[in-house]
């Protein structure tokens, strides 16, 4: 039977049981079915698909800057950079204790800060997956902030322009893949989604640089995150797929990706593939994140999705 199929079979199924039973929140579980079914199940009859990870997931520092009391500013570089500068009022953290110190948030919307947005998105993945449904993530990192936490300039690069390995063709053509190998001591949805969110986040960053996917992409599952029209203007990653639309739990689009590969998800800016990466990971894929995306590869190329200039917002130090 096809996993696409299966998938939505499953989903029916739970559906079914929030209407009959009230499980909605609760151990909405299929029966008999494997850890991924179980928790796929979960994760569509609790608003945990993909599309609710990435609904208002991301803000910018000119929407914070006057509004830091509006949220509970976790900042999660290291602690030297951290004392070094940080937004005033934010609490340092790390993406390993994230859920932790979310506990103390009180009912504010969590704001995570890192260095460039992208560390950050996992974080925001365990938590929305944890509870704190309106986790954002700062654009940008601190490198948006201020000029003093820049990290993004040094890495916008245009190694792809010319690249044997950057190509105009048709992206790859889609196949349907068996789910994931996932394990878990539970047998309950909430059960196995709190073990994968530890394991992601203990798991830590899951990056890869542009020239190392660019010099072989054939060692990937490359996932070119964008639309259609993107794709046409600018061109892709040899050998890629385009799986955006249908990259969701309710439209199966998850069967089009081989789990016995390494799945590299990239976008423009790195932090939307992070915030994939994250929740890939969580469904058990071998899963990781292009960093800083098409940015890092045809940065003067890009019309839109640019990095472009840091602010000049004050911060405090300790």
């Amino acid at each position: 039977m096809r996993r696409t199929t299966r998938l939505l079979s499953v989903v029916v199924v739970c559906a079914a049981l929030v209407v009959l039973i009230g499980c909605r929140g609760e151990d909405c579980t299929a029966p008999s079915g494997s850890a991924f079914e179980t928790l796929t199940a979960y994760l569509a009859a609790n608003d945990m698909d993909i599309p609710d990870m990435l609904n208002g997931w991301i803000i910018a520092a000119a929407d914070v800057v006057d509004n830091t009391d509006d949220y509970y500013i976790l900042d999660i570089r290291s602690a030297d950079d951290y004392d070094s500068g940080h937004i005033d009022g934010a609490v340092h953290s790390s993406l390993g204790n994230i859920l932790t110190d979310a506990a103390n948030s009180g009912g504010k919307t969590i704001l995570v800060a890192c260095y460039t947005g992208q560390s950050a998105a996992h974080a925001v993945i365990a938590l929305r997956l944890s509870g704190y449904t309106d986790a954002k993530v700062l654009k940008f990192g601190m490198s948006s902030w201020n000029v003093a936490f820049d990290r993004w300039t040094a890495n916008c690069a245009n190694i792809g322009d010319g690249h044997a390995n950057w190509s105009t063709d048709a992206t790859a053509t889609l196949a349907d893949f068996a789910d994931p190998d996932l394990s878990a001591s539970s047998s309950t949805g909430a059960g196995i989604l709190a073990e994968r969110v530890d394991a992601m986040l203990a798991a830590g960053f899951k990056g890869i640089d542009a020239s190392v996917v660019l010099a072989s992409p054939g060692s990937y599952f490359i996932n070119n995150y964008w639309a259609e029209s993107d794709v046409n203007t600018y061109g892709h990653i040899a050998g890629a797929y385009r799986i955006k639309e249908d990259l969701t739990l309710a439209a199966g689009g998850l069967g089009h990706l081989d789990p016995t590969e390494t799945i590299v998800t990239y976008c423009w800016t790195g932090q939307t593939s992070s915030m994939i990466t994250a929740y890939l990971t969580v469904l058990g894929y071998d899963a990781k994140s292009l960093k800083f995306g098409t940015n890092a590869m045809i940065y003067d190329d890009l019309q839109t999705s640019r990095w472009s200039a840091s602010a000049d917002y004050a911060y405090v130090t300790e």
